[in-house]
């Protein structure tokens, strides 16, 4: 917490916006307990655009969802109190799936395989570069927020994915994916028959290329056939990547 209990950019705990803010792109919440981290976020989101709110705990962090309707959160998972995996949890629980990035120190596999699992679009891992995780920011809300002009439906064997309403149905039986699932599935079968490389899917899914994520892509592609079920047409190329065929 800065001087005077104000937040990065002017912004007091209960929320108030400085006289001139910038947030054309809209708001971002970021849900974070260490200033100077708070501080070099906000200073590089506000500079594309971004309107930024900081919260420092998961509770404030809740709450500040429901009053200030942010495009996207950023959440760190060691929080005092009520750690950013019940954050998650609870942000999932409710109706509207506001995107989500988790950012923090925890490099582990088992914590990124769990915060995905969880729904959560993007993990960044700390020390990061404020630059890319702005980025990560754009692509995410890319992804989420469909284009005006909707694509037709795509057909493959009895999966039918849609991107115009960005549905998803196996046999007849509709299937629940976060943003980034429903992302990845999109671009396997609009480029079905076709073997993608790991590379190839981050830097179209994801909007970057970094070898040391590529097992993000291997979490991502087991969580959608776990939820396809086992006809879901998707095929490992070993060594190389992955393929939508029928079977």
């Amino acid at each position: 917490m800065g001087p005077g209990g104000q937040e990065p950019g002017g912004r007091e705990p209960g929320g108030r916006e400085p006289a001139d803010p910038r947030g054309g792109r809209g708001t971002v919440l970021l849900i974070e307990d260490e200033e100077p981290i708070a501080e070099l976020v906000t200073m590089y989101l506000e500079r594309d655009g971004f309107r930024v709110v900081w919260r420092t705990d998961g509770p404030a962090g809740l709450a500040a969802v429901a009053t200030e309707r942010p495009r996207l959160v950023l959440l760190d998972l060691m929080l005092p109190g009520m750690d950013g995996f019940e954050v998650t949890r609870a942000l999932r629980a409710g109706a509207e799936r506001v995107p989500l990035i988790i950012v923090t120190a925890r490099d582990e596999e088992v914590d990124r395989v769990l915060g995905l699992e969880l729904g959560a679009d993007d993990y960044v891992t700390k020390p990061f570069s404020p630059r890319e995780l702005a980025a990560r920011v754009k692509a995410v809300l890319r992804r989420v927020e469909p284009a005006p002009a909707a694509s037709a439906a795509m057909r493959l064997g009895e999966l039918t994915v849609d991107p115009g309403r960005r549905e998803v149905t196996m046999a007849g039986r509709p299937v629940q994916l976060t943003a980034r699932e429903f992302d990845l599935l999109a671009y396997l079968v609009r480029n079905r028959g076709l073997v993608l490389t790991r590379d190839q899917i981050l830097e179209a899914v994801w909007g970057f290329r970094s070898h040391a994520d590529t097992r993000t892509v291997d979490v991502h592609i087991r969580q959608v056939r776990a939820k396809l079920g086992d006809d879901a047409p998707i095929r490992t190329v070993r060594g190389v990547g992955y393929a939508a065929a029928d079977r």
